[in-house]
């Protein structure tokens, strides 16, 4: 904080040009998270002034990002859908579960896991990036249409049956809860079922077939249905932003295109006076808390998003901490990644109480702070100052803009959102993996599973599946690793070390020397129970070499047993040399020592092995 004025004038400058850069994406973030723009600009004040404030990476610039929205996104309509469509019965849990991924932030940073979210494997930050890319596109292509879904009375028309069977389920349901027997009172139900108005079907039936139509999969259901219902406004609208987004980036990056788009189409639409759909209207005045997230909090209604809160927790942590990186990259300087996840989840939790959407650290705006001359906090700062001040003065003026314009916004983010380098890198991938006569890469197994599970199923779970692929083929191939290098697979003569050279050719046939040369480990145990395939039928002793054997897990413990419980049956006995103390810890739990390895036949050195051979053991052969 000491050095927090030291660049005033660069991170003025800085700050002011990254909240430019910010204005029109917070925006359209929070017109498609669903909350409306509103929740995108406070989600954009908030966690862009207390995420520097509090953060470990002094030039980074936080705000609500295309991977959280999409999230984001996907709880919304989710809780949305179980609220009878009603956004505002449906906020205060929507706030509390993003209230709730900020805490869990806080506990990231404080429990130090920050170091960890590196190890994350690329495949699945891949397949999960491209993912989101593709899902805002699909989601945005039919406001960019100016198709929406609910005002198609052709379409809503179709779910009133089922809107009369949701709202039916709806009464049984409130007569359940308040005790009353449907059986026996069943002339209650058909007096509330009388109440149903038209209305009541109307609005179930909209929201229903805005259900049906969200999503990416509901999206590429209902394009057919949007190209019959074109509005060439909208789509010239939406056009028309894009083309200058991209164009005017050849002319110069000195200003934001996406900023120079947004003022040159909404200017056209409005000063034309066109008939467009604009944005929901931006309240002026300073933003309240919803203290409803305390008063009218329910365990019960929060419980079940308890993971997605994580997920949303992770996927922030990760966001900020790889544009950290890119910050370090450019400032020569090293962020702190725990402090980091600890300003992030303060950001994110004060931005859930006065309703804004989640965020973390945001590449773009970032370069664009470092670029203009941001080096301190104060530059982060400074950015939700200044869309404060324009929340302040020019909500007014920024309700006016055309929703057709933050759709050509969006599909150009999901466009640049995508990892182009990992897409380019699948027919150079070396392929690993052999099911039956094809054979295909693991990474791109795991990267194509994870982009096509969260485009069209759950962002979430994709996730999760895509980790646990990810971390079983890691395991296998540390296994095979492990078993090879180890000696553990193989199946020739092993060469005998240096001091076996003397060991007497005629008890060769008797003797079985077994070098183990790797820890012995859950991934490596399938190999290891092969082990008394290997030894010779004239093999009355075993001696297992297993000075480089420093680790042993529970896996490797029963392995292990099994193995000796074999050979015992076949009359063969096992003597131990250079038993490390984990495992001999480990087999001493068990009772493997002295059950199955008693003291004296567990050696220091080969030497005292070799001699006891040799008092021991004859030539039969």
């Amino acid at each position: 904080m000491k050095n927090l004025f030291t660049n005033i004038k660069g991170d003025a400058f800085g700050g002011i040009t990254a909240g430019i850069v910010a204005l029109p994406l917070a925006l359209a973030f929070g017109v498609s998270s669903g909350l409306g723009p509103t929740a995108g600009l406070y989600g954009a004040i908030f966690i862009s002034f207390f995420a520097a404030l509090f953060g470990g990476t002094n030039t980074q610039i936080s705000g609500p990002t295309a991977p959280m929205t999409a999230v984001s996104m996907v709880i919304i309509a989710g809780i949305i859908a179980a609220n009878d469509g009603d956004v505002n019965k449906a906020l205060p849990t929507i706030l509390t579960v993003f209230l709730l991924a900020g805490l869990m932030q806080i506990g990231l940073g404080a429990l130090k896991l920050g170091m960890y979210i590196r190890y994350i494997p690329y495949p699945v930050v891949s397949g999960f990036m491209t993912a989101i890319g593709v899902i805002i596109i699909l989601t945005q292509i039919l406001p960019s249409l100016g198709y929406y879904p609910k005002e198609d009375m052709e379409f809503v028309n179709t779910f009133k049956a089922q809107a009369q069977e949701v709202i039916l389920e709806n009464i049984l349901k409130d007569e359940a809860g308040e005790g009353i027997l449907v059986l026996e009172n069943f002339k209650e139900t058909i007096n509330r079922a009388d109440e149903i108005t038209q209305d009541a079907v109307l609005k179930e039936s909209q929201t229903l077939a805005a259900k049906e139509a969200s999503g990416a999969l509901g999206a590429i259901k209902a394009i057919p249905r949007a190209l019959q219902n074109i509005n060439w406004l909208e789509l010239i609208l939406a056009l028309g932003t894009i083309i200058i987004i991209y164009g005017f980036k050849r002319i110069t990056k000195a200003v934001p295109s996406t900023l120079v788009a947004l003022i040159v189409m909404s200017g056209i639409a409005v000063g034309f006076n066109l008939g467009y759909r604009p944005i929901e209207e931006i309240p002026s005045g300073l933003p309240v808390p919803n203290l409803e997230i305390f008063t009218e909090f329910k365990l019960s209604s929060v419980t079940p998003y308890v993971f997605t809160a994580l997920t949303l927790a992770l996927l922030g942590a990760i966001d900020s901490l790889l544009t950290s990186v890119v910050a370090d990259n450019m400032t020569k300087t090293k962020h702190k990644p725990n402090k980091e996840l600890v300003g992030q989840g303060i950001g994110n939790s004060i931005a859930a109480v006065f309703g804004g959407i989640p965020g973390a650290g945001a590449t773009i705006r970032t370069v664009v702070n470092i670029t203009s001359g941001g080096k301190t906090k104060l530059s982060g700062m400074i950015a939700g100052v200044l869309l404060f001040i324009i929340l302040l003065g020019l909500g007014p003026i920024a309700s006016k803009i055309p929703a057709a314009v933050l759709a050509g916004i969006l599909i150009t983010v999901g466009i640049g959102v995508m990892d182009y380098k990992g897409l380019k890198a699948i027919p150079n991938l070396p392929k690993d993996v052999k099911i039956g006569p094809v054979k295909f890469s693991m990474e791109v197994l795991i990267m194509l599973t994870v982009l096509v599970l969260s485009t069209f199923w759950n962002l979430v779970y994709a996730v999760g599946i895509g980790l646990v692929i990810a971390s079983l083929m890691f395991m296998k191939k540390i296994g095979d690793i492990t078993g090879e290098r180890s000696g553990i697979t193989s199946l020739k003569e092993e060469e005998a070390w240096a001091d076996e050279k003397e060991f007497p050719n005629n008890l060769k046939e008797e003797v079985f020397i077994k070098h183990v040369k790797g820890p012995l480990f859950f991934g490596s145990t399938s190999d290891f129970q092969q082990l008394v395939a290997q030894i010779p039928n004239t093999a009355e002793i075993v001696i297992m070499r297993l000075a480089r054997m420093q680790y042993m897990d529970q896996s490797g413990l029963y392995a292990m047993e099994d193995m000796l419980q074999d050979l015992q049956k076949n009359g063969v006995e096992v003597l131990f040399v250079g038993l490390p103390k984990q495992p001999r810890y480990m087999m001493e739990r068990i009772d493997i020592i002295p059950d199955f390895v008693p003291e004296e036949h567990i050696f220091n050195r080969f030497e005292e092995c070799l001699n006891w051979v040799k008092a021991n053991i004859k030539d039969k052969y």
